[in-house]
């Protein structure tokens, strides 16, 4: 049972709650899936599980300078956050790293950092801020409308020069559900995600490896040992977990037969370590974290802190579609996508990345309740119904 806060309260503590125990159940699956990989590389079964400690740790402080930072400034700096979102992608393709043909990572020393990452949290935050702005136009033309897209478009084309098909796909619902709420007209929304899932879909069918995933996914099966094998091993883990798992450390898939088991695919070990009740637990905390964030963000436009309420709804669209993606993946629900599980999975810059969401959500519901606070506090002095 999650805390409930008091109504003096001047933040959500079930945001803590809620952090911890992924970040917990995080470095336990982190730890037991990725022993016998650290073995063989490495030389020390724990190398993966340090790393994710460390990075938990400078997660949770990089959150908590954020949630020193007013929304006013994310508003007003939203234009620089794009402008440094397109530079590191355009960084990245210029001196990135390579690895398994995807060119998605900055290195600066011992540090290694994944472009699309911020780039998704930085877009967002600009996108709410042209809601702020916009969004009488976007409700009543077209080109209200079309404008966002255009900067989409181009954080899209490079994304896909890395190529990370995964990311573009999360913007672009991201994106579309933040319009949809904003009041875009019904009409405007089905037809240009109509031809953005005709786009995606072309992008798929055209590029031999994508297209090898999706008829991998479809039929894993007719060729478990070439473009359905990461999928038959998921799928194989899944199977063993039933409903209470094999128990942890148990797992026979993280044994090197299922790659990236520490990262795309924790889920599955999961899965077969914990069982059902395991996946029904993670899903169970993904699902209150996101429905927290549209509540809140529900909330603040309510209180007319229209930016807030959209950066909030972004972030929960942004959380709960890459968890169904992420784990409907590894289930064989829909195809492969490279796509990390929020604050589960090992990643140092998802998890960066997602504990500064995490922590301007915090910051949104702290604000609102300190308006509250203060209201109630000035009416009380003016002689209102204060005794």
């Amino acid at each position: 049972m999650l805390m409930q806060p008091s109504a003096t309260s001047t933040f959500d503590r079930s945001y803590l709650v809620l952090a911890v125990a992924m970040y917990a159940i995080g470095l336990v699956m982190v730890m037991s899936s990725s022993m016998p990989v650290a073995e063989r590389l490495f030389d020390n079964p724990f190398h993966f599980f340090i790393r994710h400690a460390i990075y938990i740790v400078l997660s949770i402080g990089i959150a908590a300078f954020v949630l020193q930072i007013p929304m006013s400034r994310w508003h007003q700096h939203s234009g620089h956050l794009l402008i440094l979102a397109i530079s590191l992608l355009i960084v990245v393709l210029l001196v990135g790293r390579t690895v398994n043909g995807s060119t998605r990572w900055i290195v600066i020393g011992p540090i290694t950092i994944q472009a699309a990452e911020p780039a998704k949290l930085f877009f967002f935050c600009y996108l709410s801020a042209y809601m702020v702005r916009r969004r009488d136009e976007v409700m009543e033309n077209v080109k209200g409308f079309i404008k966002p897209l255009v900067v989409f478009g181009a954080l899209a084309g490079l994304l896909l020069f890395q190529p990370d098909l995964g990311t573009v796909v999360v913007m672009f619902v991201t994106t579309f559900g933040l319009l949809f709420l904003a009041g875009a007209k019904l009409w405007q929304f089905i037809s240009i995600a109509g031809v953005g899932l005709m786009a995606i879909g072309a992008l798929a069918y055209f590029s031999p490896y994508r297209w090898a995933r999706v008829t991998g996914f479809l039929d894993p099966w007719a060729d478990p040992f070439g473009t359905g094998y990461q999928l038959t091993q998921s799928l194989m883990a899944y199977g063993r977990g039933e409903l209470l798992g094999q128990g942890l450390g148990n797992s026979i898939q993280k044994l090197e037969y299922l790659p990236e088991a520490h990262t795309d695919f924790v889920m599955a070990i999961l899965a077969e370590e914990f069982g059902f009740v395991g996946v029904s637990v993670v899903l169970i905390l993904s699902m209150i974290l996101v429905v927290k964030a549209l509540m809140l963000g529900r909330k603040a436009i309510q209180k007319e802190k229209y930016f807030e309420g959209f950066f909030a709804f972004s972030i929960g669209i942004w959380f709960s579609f890459q968890t169904a993606v992420n784990v409907g993946a590894s289930a064989g629900i829909v195809p492969t996508k490279g796509l990390t599980m929020p604050l589960i999975s090992s990643g140092g810059s998802s998890m960066i990345i997602m504990s500064m969401a995490l922590a301007a959500l915090i910051r949104i519901d702290h604000e609102i309740r300190l308006q509250s606070i203060q209201a109630t506090a000035g009416y009380g002095k003016k002689g209102g119904r204060s005794k």
